[in-house]
């Protein structure tokens, strides 16, 4: 009797003390979730829609739906397999970041019994190597719309996107149809007709050019594959995401002059001249909307707050692109995470310079300045994007964050943006840095973001004062920033991958200073990013 009690009391112990482990890793993920501040998205210009326009954007919302699920197939797999987490903590995690990794750590696992995510998600085989892909003799292997599968002999074969997602794609050009017929605007209705072709072609060109010609319409959809960040392995394959977004056109109409300045803009740029040869288009878009809307890869781990479309070359060429200000998205993480974070780093008599206006202006001109810089290596090694290879994207948001802050300053000086200083510009976008590096070496924009730090730290642009705050040196700062865009514009001119990737293994870290920044602004619990509700 006495052993059978032994017995069922160390039961009731190893029970008790799995219970006491099961409830330490949902409070440690509740915390990771708690990380992702709620934003209610709406937005006051619902209010001037037609019944018309709201057919069309539940459509829309409809065929956004669809895309979440296809981007769930293409970052994780079966989302079936993840039915049975019990915990609501991790429930919400994985639907946060899209699958059990943690995309603002590393990609680290945070349910138990996943190893690494695989490098290419789920574009590939998760068994093939990379010396399997490079003997791989297909012309269509580096496509953005094809996965590689295996054939029925275990050979890799390419499966073009229209036919591995087909029940899908009907469902969404289905949707997108039906909101054709619907809308009046005549732009509208041509993108969305030409999308649906490109849905079923894997072409899509003419669809990104209808896009560029729609000038008027209130409500707008970004949706497709588009960027290729999610594959770590290649970047090489699109991922399926959806904006639904409303014009504020008010807002829109102050941004217009900037465009016929992106030629000027373009010879300002703190590099040899023939590195800069590449002539933007001024059929360009600078708009603000309020976003509504998120699914799909846009929606996974950080939330976007501008866009810089489309993404083929051919277009900027012809007509340069789109730059779309999400001011809703903006405010909201301005508010809750980049303003708390400067005052509690930066000292006290510069915090005044932290801005709202100036985060909106650095943002919009970082999505300008991924128009600007050099297309063409100078020296024969095809595009920059071809010869940078797996570091293109690190060093394209590179270019794009110190670009826009370049622009800024100059505008500044030239008195085309009112009510903000140099000051704040850099203020703000400094207090930005740490925001960004918090996105983790997953990201592109962490690591460039890193990089940036780092350089701007070692040319003097700030420095710690007695209470070790940030006290910011202007005048270095504004030396700094012409140093890092003339590298940066230098190594992606000359298609210097190896130095790229050396410079970024050296540089893309978090120093020891730094660290204890990120520990302090997470002990005082500043959220790292946002997560939506949908009001609408």
């Amino acid at each position: 009797m006495k052993r059978r009690n032994i017995h069922l009391c160390l039961v009731a112990a190893s029970a008790a003390m799995a219970f006491s482990c099961s409830q330490a890793k949902d409070a440690d993920l509740q915390k990771k979730v708690d990380e992702y501040a709620v934003v209610e998205v709406s937005s006051p210009l619902m209010e001037n829609l037609s019944d018309k326009d709201m057919q069309v954007l539940n459509l829309f919302r409809s065929a956004g739906q669809v895309i979440d699920g296809l981007f769930w197939k293409q970052t994780y797999g079966d989302v079936s397999e993840l039915e049975g987490i019990r915990s609501q903590a991790a429930r919400d995690y994985v639907k946060i970041n899209y699958g059990p990794w943690d995309r603002l750590a590393d990609n680290e696992p945070f349910i138990e019994g996943y190893g690494p995510k695989p490098l290419g998600a789920n574009y590939y085989p998760a068994d093939m190597t990379a010396e399997e892909f490079a003997a791989f003799d297909d012309p269509d292997k580096n496509s953005l719309y094809t996965v590689i599968r295996r054939d029925e002999n275990g050979d890799l074969k390419c499966v073009w996107y229209r036919d591995e997602y087909r029940t899908e794609l009907d469902k969404i050009c289905t949707c997108l149809e039906e909101a054709a017929s619907i809308t009046e605007n005549q732009g509208l209705k041509n993108y969305l007709l030409k999308r649906v072709q490109a849905f079923r072609t894997d072409d899509y060109l003419e669809s990104d050019l209808a896009w560029m010609d729609m000038k008027d319409s209130k409500i707008d959809i970004v949706i497709g594959p588009i960027e290729n960040y999610d594959d770590k392995l290649n970047e090489a394959k699109a991922a399926y995401e959806c904006f639904i977004l409303l014009k504020d056109e008010e807002r829109s109409a102050e941004l217009a002059k900037y465009v016929s300045m992106l030629p000027e803009l373009q010879k300002m740029l703190p590099c040899k001249p023939e590195y800069k040869t590449f002539v933007p288009g001024t059929s360009s878009d600078m708009n603000v909307y309020d976003a509504i809307y998120y699914s799909g890869d846009c929606n996974a781990g950080s939330k976007t707050i501008a866009i810089n479309l489309p993404n083929d070359e051919r277009v900027h060429a012809e007509k340069g692109t789109r730059r779309l200000q999400l001011r809703n998205s903006m405010n909201a993480k301005f508010g809750k995470i980049l303003l708390p974070i400067g005052r509690l780093l930066i000292e006290p008599e510069q915090r005044k310079h932290l801005r709202d206006e100036a985060f909106f202006w650095n943002v919009t001109f970082h999505e300008v300045a991924h128009g600007l810089g050099v297309k063409e290596t100078v020296n024969g090694k095809g595009s920059v994007d071809e010869a940078m290879g797996t570091e293109r994207t690190t060093w394209e948001e590179a270019k794009a964050d110190v670009l826009g802050l370049f622009m800024v300053c100059r505008l500044v000086d030239m008195n085309e943006i009112p009510l903000i200083s140099k000051e704040d510009a850099i203020t703000t976008f400094i207090a930005g840095l740490v925001r960004s590096v918090r996105f983790g070496a997953a990201s592109s924009h962490g690591r460039a973001n890193m990089m940036c730090y780092n350089f701007m730290k070692e040319h003097g642009a700030f420095t710690r004062n007695r209470d070790g705050l940030y006290h910011i040196d202007y005048d270095k700062a504004l030396e700094a920033i012409d140093a890092w865009a003339e590298l940066i514009l230098t190594t992606q001119a000359e298609g210097d991958y190896e130095f790229a990737k050396e410079y970024a293994e050296r540089n893309a870290v978090i120093p020891e200073a730094l660290a204890a920044d990120i520990a302090n602004v997470n002990a005082h619990g500043i959220p790292r990013d946002i997560r939506f509700d949908f009001v609408w």
